[in-house]
């Protein structure tokens, strides 16, 4: 898990909009987008609760498919979602206090991930 806040608020920052929306997007099927309160409890609650909820198993049907342990891994990304959108409010984030901008990889292994941040107003 990877917080994304300062480096989204750094392109909003050299993006000049001051009221609108920026976009971040993960490329790829098991990872997420989203917002948490980035601090060590929730960095292990959520990857353990995912775990919980949809477990590793060889019984997905898209383990029967291609065998490579990581069906879950899909669900778990997919249930998630690989996008957020953030308001842009005077040239910043609207975000809560406690609220940050993170990036999980569900997969089993590492991956090198391309997110896309597109920033759109005036």
């Amino acid at each position: 898990m990877h917080d994304l806040t300062d480096e989204v608020s750094r392109i909003v920052k050299n993006s000049g909009i001051k009221t609108g929306i920026v976009h971040i997007f993960n490329i790829g099927s098991t990872a997420s987008i989203g917002t948490i309160e980035f601090e060590p409890g929730l960095q292990r609650d959520l990857p353990e609760l995912l775990n919980q909820l949809i477990p590793p198993s060889r019984e997905y049907g898209h383990e029967q498919m291609w065998h490579d342990g990581n069906g879950h891994s899909h669900l778990q990304a997919t249930w998630l979602g690989p996008s957020l959108t953030v308001p842009v409010h005077n040239g910043k984030l609207e975000l809560g206090t406690w609220q940050q901008i993170f990036h999980l990889e569900c997969d089993i292994k590492p991956r090198q991930r391309k997110i896309i941040v597109t920033v759109y107003g005036e």
